[in-house]
């Protein structure tokens, strides 16, 4: 059996020739990547966070490595939702990948105003909510922590898309089934998960912190474990398919994942060690799939014994 017969599945209507995505915030725009990663031996790409007007970000330094993985505090850069369909995503319809557009905001219309302006667009198969903002209009209460602001958030949205929607949640809460949920009630497609946890890095010789901005976001193969966990607490909650996220770094730890109640995985700070990681990844996934003697590496999903 060809290796792509073995690894395509289909996430919310959408086919995907693999279930290894790259990450937002890890993969640019996707275009940059076309000259070091083949954008089309991956199942999709996650642009950048996308906000209604462009962003500056935060003050350097925005990156510091860990002893297993790596702290970030960009800030969400971006160049804006209307700046992204006219200069990027005209490039990104050369490839095969599924593009996703990751939407994020600090007000529900903010949102809202993106979906708007992306839905006018060609060539994107999707949404990925990141919720893992403050909503300045309560008080600077996450979304992503408060099950009643995502409900109304995600409800809000919902209309307004005609693709599928993925919410992305965080790890940042004491359980993260009550927000799959309320994600789910509220009419998102999937949901996605972890992003990074919140962290500190400190220089003790000046006694500040490693990043300009103060905190930032841990990610890489320290968080897996915890990620593998939640990725199963969701799916034990919600009948919405999940994509897991968290420090994979080979075909072996997204099946992993996928045991765990993954549909699809996501390839994340790997790429800062290796630009192609996403294409290995799905490589390595379709061998291991070949080793188990399955007939498509969906049959993974929700495997996990206990």
């Amino acid at each position: 059996m060809e290796q792509d017969s073995l690894l395509t599945i289909d996430l919310c209507g959408v086919r995907l020739r693999n279930p290894v995505l790259a990450a937002s915030g890890t993969f640019g725009y996707g275009v940059e990547f076309e000259t070091v990663a083949d954008l089309n031996r991956i199942g999709g790409i996650v642009v950048k966070g996308l906000s209604r007007e462009p962003m500056p970000g935060n003050p350097p330094p925005r990156l510091w490595e860990t002893a297993a993985g790596m702290i970030n505090s960009v800030g969400l850069q971006n160049i804006g939702a209307r700046a992204f369909t006219t200069q990027k995503l005209p490039a990104l319809r050369r490839f095969t990948a599924a593009i996703f557009a990751n939407v994020f905001g600090y007000a529900p219309e903010d949102y809202a105003e993106v979906i708007r302006i992306l839905e006018d667009a060609e060539g994107l198969a999707g949404y990925e909510l990141n919720v893992s903002c403050p909503n300045t209009k309560h008080g600077g209460i996450f979304f992503s922590s408060d099950p009643g602001l995502l409900r109304e958030l995600v409800a809000l949205v919902r209309p307004l898309a005609t693709r599928p929607l993925i919410v992305k949640l965080s790890p940042n809460v004491t359980r993260i089934d009550v927000l799959a949920k309320a994600a789910e009630e509220a009419g998102a497609d999937a949901v996605s998960l972890v992003n990074t946890f919140v962290s500190l890095a400190i220089d003790a010789h000046t006694r500040r912190p490693r990043l300009g901005a103060g905190f930032g976001g841990l990610s890489g193969p320290a968080i897996k474990p915890i990620a593998l966990r939640m990725v199963y607490d969701a799916w034990k909650a919600v009948r919405i398919p999940v994509i897991g996220i968290g420090g994979i770094r080979c075909g072996e730890d997204a099946a992993e994942f996928m045991i765990a109640g993954a549909t699809a995985v996501q390839v994340g700070t790997a790429n800062f060690v290796d630009p192609s990681a996403p294409c290995r990844v799905a490589r390595e996934l379709g061998e291991f799939a070949k080793t188990e003697k399955l007939e498509n590496i969906g049959e993974l999903t929700g495997t996990l014994q206990l």
